[in-house]
């Protein structure tokens, strides 16, 4: 089977782009299941139920997040009832929603989807290596492609937990930084990895928000008011080739064949 992870989602720019080449993408690419990152959509900061509702019109199956996920003050009651919009699962008990999803892709392939958030330079939310070692025991044997959203700032967190989780899940892509790296790669055990995703969105930025007022508080340090950039949309997303139904890995999960990144302007 086919998987399209999306990068973050920024702003409008962001959630056109995706509106405009998702469809078209799917089709050629005979893509099964479309996962997104959406914690950025509304204006940078956070999701809205409607955004969510507009983000899955457009063919997402899953959206995940990070930490703007609770941003917005209207998605907390709205967690509960949309099992396809994830939040990190390290956020402490309490907290609105799930970090796991799972469910069926196009194709009928059972799947899940685990969002963990990281912890260095981030907030001190419960340890994302123990949470994934409990989220995974909850997924049932049958399910044997799953998918990681790593989502942290240190690129040394986001490799630890490729390899902490190689032969255990069918990918881990990392997400966050909004800047696209290239060390794309199948690990030894089966699992395809990626440091980060890169972001969906205006790329005449600096990571999506309107240069000026970030550059003044450069230069000066004192608060400034963040827009959505403009210009140079794009959409980053990885692309996985699983074998569900070849060898699996130590833990009796699907295999990777490969993963590619991909790039798309806006028309």
């Amino acid at each position: 089977m086919r998987i399209l992870f999306i990068g973050d989602i920024v702003g409008s720019p962001g959630r056109h782009i995706v509106a405009e080449r998702l469809a078209d993408l799917v089709a050629q690419q005979k893509i099964d299941l479309v996962i997104a990152n959406c914690e950025n959509a509304a204006s940078g900061f956070g999701i809205t139920p409607r955004l969510v509702e507009e983000l899955l019109g457009t063919g997402i199956e899953v959206l995940s997040g990070g930490n703007h996920s609770f941003d917005r003050k209207e998605i907390l009651d709205y967690f509960p009832h949309q099992p396809r919009l994830l939040r990190p699962a390290n956020y402490p008990n309490g907290a609105p929603g799930s970090g796991l999803y799972i469910g069926a892709a196009k194709n009928g392939v059972g799947c899940a989807v685990l969002n963990l958030q990281g912890r260095v330079f981030m907030a001190a939310l419960d340890c994302p290596f123990r949470t994934a070692d409990r989220e995974l025991a909850r997924i049932p044997p049958d399910v044997k492609v799953v998918l990681v959203d790593m989502h942290a700032e240190a690129t040394s967190e986001k490799l630890a937990m490729g390899w902490y989780l190689d032969g255990r899940v069918t990918a881990v892509v990392g997400t966050h930084t909004h800047v696209a790296t290239a060390d794309e790669q199948l690990l030894p055990q089966g699992t395809a990895y990626i440091t980060d995703v890169g972001m969906t969105g205006p790329h005449d930025s600096v990571i999506g928000m309107e240069k000026a007022p970030i550059l003044r508080r450069f230069l000066d340090g004192l608060p400034a008011r963040f827009e959505v950039g403009s210009g140079n949309v794009q959409m980053n997303a990885v692309l996985l080739d699983v074998d569900e139904s070849g060898p699996l890995g130590p833990a009796g999960r699907a295999c990777a064949r490969s993963i590619q990144r991909l790039r798309f302007r806006s028309d």
